[in-house]
This record gives structure tokens, C-alpha cells and sequence, in this order.
């Protein structure tokens, strides 16, 4: 059964940094495009970053230039590093791999990240 978990969140000042693990099991890692999102109160889930197995990335406007994903395939875990953060980056982060054929996704549980002085 394919499960995806997130660690790396808390509790950081602006312009800090944090990074974000994301670690999976029970599916093909390298046939899978991973991404991150975030939810923040009262908003929609947003995409922040993905990256392909081949190691493409694509970030949100809002986060380029601070925020890097990054895969290890041997690993099967993909994170997500957080610099220069700002109030605006808080929100809940999910863990998403999506089938690059079938395109079958899934989620992983969350983890919080606020961002506050």
C-alpha cells in the first residue's frame, strides 16, 4: 500500500529556514512526479514546487528564488528546502506523487509550518 510521510515541520521566525522530508513507500519512486503543496487557513491548496524523476523542477512565483525540492531515488524521499521565509509561507504542507503514465495520485498527511515572531 502506497504511503507517503511528511516531517519537517514547526514553528520558525521570518527569514528563517526549514526543510521539509517527505518519505514514500509502496510505489515505483522514479516513476513518480513529486511535488509539494500547502494549504494555508481560508485558501486553497496551492502547488509550491514538483520535481520528475529526472530531476525537472517548476516552482510557484511566490517562492522562487527561496525554496528548493529536491529528490534522492534511493531513497524514495523528496524534500523541500525553505529559506528566507516569510508569514505568507504559512500553511500545512502535503506530499503529493503523481503516476507519470497512469497518473495515479496520492497524498500524504501534512505537516504544519508557521512561520511567526
Amino acid at each position: 500500500q502506497a504511503q507517503l510521510v511528511e516531517s519537517g515541520g514547526g514553528l520558525v521566525q521570518p527569514g528563517g529556514s526549514l526543510r521539509l522530508s517527505c518519505a514514500a513507500s509502496g510505489i515505483i519512486f522514479s516513476m513518480y512526479t513529486m511535488g509539494w503543496y500547502r494549504q494555508a487557513p481560508g485558501k486553497q491548496r496551492e502547488l509550491v514546487a514538483a520535481i520528475t524523476g529526472d530531476g525537472n523542477t517548476m516552482y510557484a512565483d511566490s517562492v522562487k528564488g527561496r525554496f528548493t525540492i529536491s529528490r534522492d531515488n534511493a531513497r524514495n524521499t523528496v524534500y523541500l528546502q525553505m529559506n528566507s521565509l516569510k508569514s505568507e509561507d504559512t500553511a500545512v504542507y502535503y506530499c503529493n506523487a503523481v503516476h507519470i503514465v497512469t497518473r495515479g495520485k496520492y497524498w500524504g498527511q501534512g505537516t504544519q509550518v508557521t512561520v511567526s515572531s
